[in-house]
């Protein structure tokens, strides 16, 4: 699994690379690339919430969609931020679920 998701990523980034071979754009594919970057980021983030099953569920569902939303950028020149940062969304609710009712660890936060 962890060898596709590594696929993914080196294809992701190559097909960035061969798009601004072909059309010279170094504004999009920074753009792209700084998003993209981001985007693995919150996937990175996103492990916090893998204690709330459905939560992480979305989460994924999300990052895909996400993912989808860079090819959109990409290829036909619309940035729907609002898509490429909805796993922010499940983030901030895990956060808001552990503010609420405590994740029994807090001794170690507050020293």
């Amino acid at each position: 699994m962890k060898g596709l998701i590594f696929a993914a990523v080196l294809l992701t980034l190559g097909i960035h690379f061969l798009y601004y071979i072909r059309t010279k754009n170094l504004k999009k594919l920074l753009i792209s690339l700084g998003t993209f970057g981001a985007l693995l980021g919150l996937a990175v983030t996103g492990n916090v919430t893998r204690q709330v099953m459905p939560l992480f569920v979305a989460h994924l569902i999300l990052l895909i969609f996400a993912w989808g939303g860079i090819f959109v950028y990409l290829f036909k020149d619309r940035y729907y931020w609002w898509v490429l940062f909805s796993p922010v969304v499940t983030i901030g609710i895990f956060l808001l679920m552990e503010l609420l009712t405590g994740s029994g660890h807090e001794h170690a936060i507050l020293g």
